[in-house]
């Protein structure tokens, strides 16, 4: 079994997945929250000390990624949705990484290699060019059941999975445009 830390697309998955919509259980309450969960993927180390303005990004790239997701349903790549927030730019953008060629390929690396949370979050953001070269970024997605959004890794041959469960958020669905077309 692949994990998270192998994964780049998983630990993508995992992180947008930080947020519960249905039940707005959000594992980012607080910045100690935030640097737990990122010690939880050894992303830093235990006991690592989260700010308000490392929460602040992380909840900003959550949730940026989940809206880039959503463009991911149909045969073809789409391009990003054009709506996406200008803070999501801005979060990638103070993201202190850089490019390196020292490895068997490129690619992107912290600027500080210290395990602080903003070096973590970089990390995460380089894993989005990571899931890119593996080709596993068309195939992130966020459920289209409009209380649910749970990411998701679409594995189906076709990549036309729509919801995260079809026999949760897909039965749902499926029975509310029954009921509609029965009141017609």
């Amino acid at each position: 079994m692949v994990d998270a830390q192998d994964d780049p697309a998983l630990l993508l998955r995992d992180f947008v997945n930080t947020l519960n919509v249905e039940d707005a259980a959000d594992e980012f309450a607080t910045p100690a929250a935030l640097a737990g969960w990122l010690a939880g993927r050894r992303l830093v180390p235990a006991g690592a000390t989260a700010t308000d303005l490392d929460l602040a990004t992380a909840v900003t790239l959550r949730e940026g990624l989940r809206e880039a997701w959503s463009a991911h349903h149909g045969p073809r790549p789409a391009d990003l949705p054009a709506d996406l927030p200008d803070d999501l730019e801005d979060a990638l953008a103070a993201l202190p990484l850089r490019l390196t060629l020292a490895g068997a390929s490129p690619g992107l690396v912290p600027v500080d290699p210290s395990a602080t949370p903003a070096a973590a979050l970089a990390r995460l953001a380089a894993a989005i060019m990571n899931a890119v070269a593996a080709g596993t970024w068309p195939r992130l997605k966020v459920c289209q059941e409009d209380t649910c959004r749970w990411a998701f890794l679409d594995t189906s041959k076709n990549r036309s999975r729509t919801w995260c469960s079809m026999s949760v958020c897909g039965n749902r669905t499926k029975t509310r445009a029954y009921r509609a077309r029965r009141r017609n």
